[in-house]
């Protein structure tokens, strides 16, 4: 079972999504008469926040007019957990469609993807313009419709969580060190993972046949009757009879019976 190639880009998918929740974020300045002088739209990267912190610190020159441009945004996935509350069978499957054939699925199993926001600012108005603007969405989650099985059309709605907010301000420090106010926002995302997703023609109900006997024993039953059914779904009407059919076959006493007919078995 293991070794067989498989990628839906699930966790990728995630890691996408969740950075497009962020990625239009502005802030304004406005004067003292309340008129709008400037409007900048917050950059927003995938990295830690220590990379864009050694960059400021490490920087040869500190008087160099532009260390690096703030406000900024950056997210990344730092951990990825298995969710026990939302466990389902192991076997249980379910049947989906690409359009043209059927597919057979084993159910997805949950599993926790962690990340980290941050909100890098120099003036705290800045960050507290970008903080409201993320917190009242949270409740403490926002629901995102991921497609997360394109060739099945699998989308499910994944609750992102928000589960904590830090703040830290180094304001402590000479003249020449550069301060940067610091937002941390911890989320989760209820995300599921699909194994292979196999063909399940098969599986199909393309023929039914009952056999109806007189005896319990069916082997030496002397009377028997069999229907069969062939449905048609796509082409059938009010009035088809889905390609019903019937078959007799018996008898060792050379006499016939009708299975519409009332006998005495």
């Amino acid at each position: 079972m293991l070794g067989t190639y498989y990628y839906h880009e699930i966790i990728r998918k995630t890691i996408v999504s969740f950075g497009t929740l962020f990625n239009a974020i502005s802030i304004r300045h406005d004067d003292k008469a309340g008129n709008t002088y400037s409007e900048l739209k917050v950059p927003l990267a995938y990295g830690p926040s220590q990379k864009f912190l050694a960059r400021l610190e490490q920087q040869a020159d500190l008087n160099k007019p532009v260390g690096i441009t703030l406000p900024r945004m950056s997210f990344e996935m730092n951990n990825v957990s298995y969710d026990s509350s939302r466990k389902t069978g192991v076997t249980q499957t379910f049947k989906a469609s690409d359009g043209n054939n059927i597919k057979k699925v084993f159910m997805p199993v949950p599993y926790n993807i962690g990340f980290e926001l941050n909100v890098l600012a120099k003036l705290n108005d800045d960050a507290l313009q970008i903080i409201e603007q993320i917190l009242p969405y949270f409740q403490p989650s926002f629901n995102l419709t991921v497609d997360l099985v394109k060739s099945i059309g699998e989308k499910r709605d994944i609750p992102i969580v928000l589960d904590s907010i830090n703040f830290q301000d180094d304001y402590e420090g000479d003249f020449s060190t550069r301060r940067a106010l610091i937002y941390t926002l911890g989320f989760t995302a209820k995300t599921y993972l699909f194994g292979p997703v196999a063909e399940s023609s098969s599986g199909l109900i393309k023929k039914v046949q009952i056999d109806y006997s007189a005896n319990t024993d069916v082997k030496n039953s002397k009377r028997e009757v069999r229907y069969t059914v062939t449905p048609d779904p796509v082409n059938a009407g009010p009035d088809d009879d889905f390609g019903f059919s019937e078959t007799t076959s018996f008898f060792s006493d050379s006499k016939s019976y009708s299975p519409t007919r009332q006998t005495d078995i």
